[in-house]
């Protein structure tokens, strides 16, 4: 394997640097957004929030700290207490068909700003357009579908009994970093069609796109203080939300060892906890899987948005028959990816998010081959015009087995891990064989193999011969250490929600 510091080989598509755009949302220091308006934090710190295609400053951000949690959290108890909770279902609906209507005219400005901040190519970032539009309307739906039950007694005399649901009241989300423009939509819809209000923290170093968001929220008409938003880091911001005494419930999207430190945090009054943790998922693909649907697939399972995916199949297990067909099926895909600045439209693949990112992958890679693996194609850092950006190339490592580092922890990277493996059984065993269980992936013609690891694979999400559809209607969730709650689907509407236990004398 070639050292970090190599340039591309000459056939490896690469773009020009083009001058950091200024987006026209960035003007100046943003500011934190509390009771409908930006204002400064209350020690009037900022931070950079950088291009991580060219390294360069965007713009600063407000440094959001205890105090300004408290702020946010006073916002929202205030919000949720006010006019908002005498909002009925109707109102909240036509608030997000309006938000839909935004959504629609903007989604070109937000995916810009996206791009810019994430690094994501322009082409993956307008594509994820549907997926926004039908999260909102998924979710304006079921405004109108929360219902509680009348149920039967066996108390004496004429007593009704019934359920009621009711909204929990003010939320706390840490939010993840890697894909903001639909992380951030699965809270705030949830938050508005079920009444209660909220406090978002973005990742640090993608925060713009949910500073945009509830601007445009309060365009739509958002009252103040519903939809609040505190920049800064997880250790301060984030840890003050996660301990907040007057916060109902909490959800998190990030790593196992913060999703801990959440939990631990919500203990201090008994929150309702939501925790979206890593993931090492399995993708297996059988000997007689259609190999020209499969490999494609199975390589964007986990080049897309350059590896920054929860629910990445980064172990890809093939059949040994066809594991080295597989391989330089993989490698050939790899090295004909454009890898460059995001917001060229001729770019498959952005540069991951950070340095510190940056160096975490390359550390797997490196790492890798020590242990026994082989670098079959990509492996670098690109440097050239792609130097002052955060760009790896897409990385096949091959001769993997399920004891080595880069099987067993989430690279978070453009890095496709390959294990043989040679019946059925071994399959299985090796796609439980981590302590994650966010998702899998399954490749075979054969409806009975499909069904069986579909039921034998211990993972919230479960894709046959396709990896990543998600339809908000039936949602994922996760097992093990990839933590539990649900996205999407009913349940997500209830875990917003408490029920009461009504009982009426009707003498």
């Amino acid at each position: 394997m070639a050292a970090s510091s190599a340039q591309a080989p000459k056939g490896h598509g690469m773009t020009d640097l083009a001058v950091t755009p200024v987006h026209p949302f960035i003007k100046g220091p943003m500011g934190l957004w509390i009771d409908g308006r930006s204002v400064e934090a209350q020690a009037e710190k900022v931070f950079d929030t950088l291009d991580p295609a060219s390294g360069l400053v965007l713009g600063q951000l407000a440094q959001g700290e205890t105090a300004d949690v408290d702020r946010a959290v006073r916002a929202a108890r205030v919000a949720f207490e006010g006019t908002w909770s005498r909002w009925t279902p109707y109102d909240r609906q036509t608030l997000l068909m309006r938000v839909h209507e935004l959504v629609d005219q903007r989604f070109e400005e937000m995916a810009t700003l996206e791009t810019l901040d994430l690094g994501a190519p322009i082409t993956r970032t307008l594509g994820l357009k549907s997926t926004v539009l039908q999260i909102i309307a998924y979710y304006a739906g079921q405004t109108t579908n929360v219902a509680g039950e009348t149920l039967p007694n066996s108390l004496p005399g004429a007593v009704m009994t019934m359920t009621l649901k009711a909204p929990l009241g003010v939320v706390g989300a840490v939010l993840a970093w890697n894909n903001p423009l639909i992380g951030e939509w699965w809270t705030v819809c949830g938050v508005i069609a079920s009444g209660c209000t909220a406090v978002l923290k973005p990742g640090e170093v993608a925060s713009l796109s949910v500073l945009y968001m509830v601007e445009l929220l309060r365009d739509a008409g958002l009252p103040d203080g519903v939809v609040n938003v505190v920049t800064g880091f997880g250790p301060t911001a984030g840890a003050a939300l996660a301990a907040h005494p007057d916060v109902d419930r909490i959800m998190f999207t990030g790593s196992a060892a913060t999703g801990r430190r959440i939990v631990a945090a919500s203990a201090s009054n008994m929150k309702r906890v939501q925790v979206e943790l890593g993931g090492k998922s399995p993708d297996v693909v059988f000997a007689d899987a259609d190999l020209d649907r499969a490999v494609p697939s199975a390589a964007m399972s986990v080049f897309s948005n350059s590896g920054q995916l929860c629910v990445a199949g980064s172990r890809l297990l093939v059949q040994r028959s066809i594991h080295d067909e597989v391989v330089d099926r993989l490698s050939t895909f790899a090295s004909g990816l454009r890898v460059g600045n995001g917001m060229d439209p001729e770019v498959d693949l952005g540069p991951v998010v950070s340095q510190q990112q940056l160096d975490r992958v390359m550390g797997y890679v490196n790492g890798a081959v020590p242990q026994g693996a082989t670098v079959a194609a990509g492996g670098r850092r690109l440097l050239g015009d792609l130097a002052r950006g955060f760009f790896v190339e897409p990385t096949v490592v091959s001769a993997v087995t399920s004891d080595m580092t880069i099987a067993r922890e989430e690279v978070f990277g453009p890095v496709i891990a390959v294990l043989p493996f040679d019946d059925e059984d071994e399959a299985l065993r090796l796609a439980n064989d981590t302590e994650y269980g966010l998702a899998g992936g399954v490749w075979t013609t054969k409806l009975s193999t499909a069904m069986r690891m579909v039921h034998g694979i211990r993972a919230g999400t479960v894709w046959v011969n396709n990896y990543g559809l998600m339809d908000p209607a039936v949602g994922m969730s996760g097992a093990k250490l990839s933590g539990y709650g649900t996205k999407g689907s009913p349940a997500h509407i209830d875990a917003f929600l408490y029920e009461k236990c009504v009982y009426i004398d009707l003498e």
